[in-house]
C-alpha cells in the first residue's frame, strides 16, 4: 500500500480526521446508533432529520453523515449546495429496502383516494411519491391535522403505523415493512428481564412490534427516549431500541444504569444495526480525504422529494427532533 493511500491508526487517525474536517470545512454528523467512537468525534449527534437540519444551518461546505443512506440523502435534499458524503454507501435500511419505488407507486395508484403519510426511513424516490413525510417525533402532530374522513396509506413501517392507528383509533392502510433491529426484540426475554428488575420502566421505540410496545412505560423517538432517560424517576431503565443510544445516556447520566432490551438469544447484541455498523472511523477518514462516496440526487427528483419534507416541516416544525410520541 502506498503512502498516499495508507489509512492512519490510533491517535493519528483521530488527528487526521480533525485535520481534514478543518481543511474541508466539513461538519461530521453521527446518528445515535453509531459506535461511541464515531459519536464522540462528531460535531452533532442526534436523530436523522434533526441532524440534516443542523447541517443545513451551518456554513460547512461538506457534510460527512455517519448514518445510513436515506439519512445522507435527506441531508442532500435539504442542502443541495453542500457536498454530502457517506462513509459506506452500502449502509442501507431494511425499511427502505422493503419499499421499492415502483411497487409503492403501483400501491398508490391502486388506492387513488388515499394520501400517503410516509416515514422518513425510505428512499428519495419514495419521498417524491409521498404527500407528507413523518418522523417518529412528528407523526402524532401531523396525523391530528388530517381530517378523519381522509383515507391514509402509511409506510413503510407497519409497526409505527400500527401504533399510531391503535393510539388514535385511526384506520390506515399499512405498508408491510419492518425494521430488522426492532423486530429482533423478544417479548419472552423482555419479560424475564423485567422479572429480574422489578419496577424498572421500559422505554421503547415505536418501530418495535406490539408485543414489546405492550410492555413499555414510554414509547418515543430516539431523542424522546433520551429525554425520558433524563427525567424518569428511578436509577435504572430498560431500553428497547438500538443499544448504541445508551452511550449518550451514560455520558449525560453516569449515575443511572441502562439495560438494553434482549433479543431472542437473551442479549442485545443481535439488536445492533448491521447497516449502521458499516460506518467506521477509517471509512470516515477516507470519505473526508477523497470526498467520496458522494451523494448525488437528480434535481427534479430532489425537488419532488423536498415537497413532502417541506409539508412535514410546515405541519410539525415545533416537534422535529424535540418531541416524541408520548407515554403509553
Amino acid at each position: 500500500m502506498s503512502v498516499e493511500t495508507r489509512v492512519p491508526t490510533g491517535d493519528d487517525l483521530l488527528a487526521e480526521i480533525n485535520r481534514l474536517r478543518k481543511e474541508r470545512n466539513a461538519v461530521i454528523l453521527a446518528h445515535y446508533y453509531q459506535t461511541p467512537q464515531i459519536q464522540d468525534i462528531a460535531d452533532f449527534v442526534g436523530d436523522s432529520l434533526e441532524l440534516s437540519r443542523k447541517a443545513a444551518d451551518t456554513d460547512a461546505d461538506v457534510i460527512a453523515f455517519c448514518g445510513v443512506k436515506f439519512m445522507a440523502d435527506t441531508a442532500k435534499i435539504l442542502s443541495p449546495e453542500k457536498i454530502v458524503v457517506l462513509p459506506d454507501m452500502d449502509a442501507g435500511c431494511s425499511l427502505e429496502d422493503s419499499c421499492p419505488p415502483d411497487k409503492f407507486r403501483a400501491f398508490r395508484e391502486a388506492h387513488p383516494d388515499h394520501i400517503a403519510l410516509t416515514y422518513i426511513n425510505c428512499s428519495t424516490e419514495v419521498k417524491a411519491l409521498s404527500d407528507v413525510i413523518v418522523t417518529s417525533s412528528s407523526a402524532e402532530t401531523i396525523l391530528a391535522q388530517i381530517p378523519k374522513d381522509q383515507k391514509i396509506i402509511f409506510g413503510p413501517d407497519r409497526h409505527l403505523g400500527g401504533y399510531l392507528s391503535r393510539k388514535f383509533d385511526r384506520e390506515m392502510l399499512l405498508w408491510p415493512g419492518v425494521c430488522i433491529v426492532h423486530e429482533a426484540f423478544s417479548e419472552t426475554e423482555l419479560l424475564k428481564l423485567k422479572a429480574q428488575h422489578p419496577g424498572v420502566p421500559v422505554a421503547a421505540h415505536p418501530e418495535c412490534p406490539p408485543s414489546i410496545i405492550d410492555h413499555a412505560d414510554y414509547v418515543g423517538s430516539t431523542s424522546g427516549i433520551l429525554q425520558f432517560a433524563k427525567t424518569f424517576e428511578g436509577d435504572t431503565l430498560i431500553v428497547a431500541t438500538e443499544p448504541h443510544i445508551m452511550h449518550q445516556m451514560e455520558l449525560a447520566l453516569p449515575e443511572k444504569t441502562f439495560i438494553g432490551a434482549p433479543g431472542a438469544d437473551g442479549n442485545c447484541s443481535c439488536n445492533i444495526c448491521p447497516y449502521m455498523a458499516l460506518n467506521t472511523m477509517e471509512k470516515l477518514y477516507v470519505a473526508l480525504r477523497d470526498l467520496e462516496p458522494r451523494i448525488e440526487i437528480e434535481e427534479g427528483l430532489r425537488l419532488k422529494a423536498k415537497q413532502s419534507l417541506d409539508r412535514m416541516l410546515e405541519m410539525a416544525s415545533g416537534t422535529i427532533g424535540k418531541g416524541d410520541l408520548g407515554k403509553v
